[in-house]
């Protein structure tokens, strides 16, 4: 559904995402995925109203989109197909530069995508920007995912 070099381009072009529904416990994908594109050198925004005030990877956690100052060039989606609308709202009222929107594995809205596409940005659903990451930049192993482990028995 989407080439490589579609999403290579997007993964090379973005500088600043914000990840909407991001988790502060280490074990959720929200926050191994967030954490992962830091270190990656993306300024990445965690917006998240529970835990707003809080910092996160260097960055203070934003109760919701308009709290952020500044442009955003993605907005990743961590929230259930039900909260997409309302979260494509706001991205496209608040940022006039907005390049994407990204929907994580199991997120998918067709109206709220082509409420964006509409207005000339990208869509990217079910999918995840941290494994497309490693896909086309040559971080994945053989098994399909970095495991971190070094041994002569893989």
């Amino acid at each position: 559904m989407y080439t490589d070099a579609l999403l290579k381009d997007i993964l090379t072009r973005t500088k600043v995402i914000a990840v909407v529904g991001v988790s502060l416990n280490p074990v959720r994908p929200s926050y191994y995925v967030a954490r992962y594109l830091s270190l990656k050198g993306y300024r990445v925004i965690p917006v998240n109203p529970g835990h707003a005030g809080k910092m996160l990877f260097g960055e203070t956690v934003q109760a919701s989109l308009s709290d952020i100052e500044g442009e955003v060039d993605m907005v990743d989606i961590f929230r259930r197909p039900e909260a997409v609308p309302a979260i494509v709202e706001e991205a496209l009222t608040v940022f006039t530069d907005l390049q994407t929107i990204w929907m994580q594995i199991g997120v998918e809205h067709a109206e709220a995508a082509a409420q964006a596409e509409a207005r000339g940005v990208t869509v990217i659903q079910n999918r995840c920007p941290k494994i497309e990451y490693q896909r086309l930049f040559g971080e994945l192993r053989q098994g399909g995912f970095a495991t971190g482990i070094i041994s002569s028995k893989l």
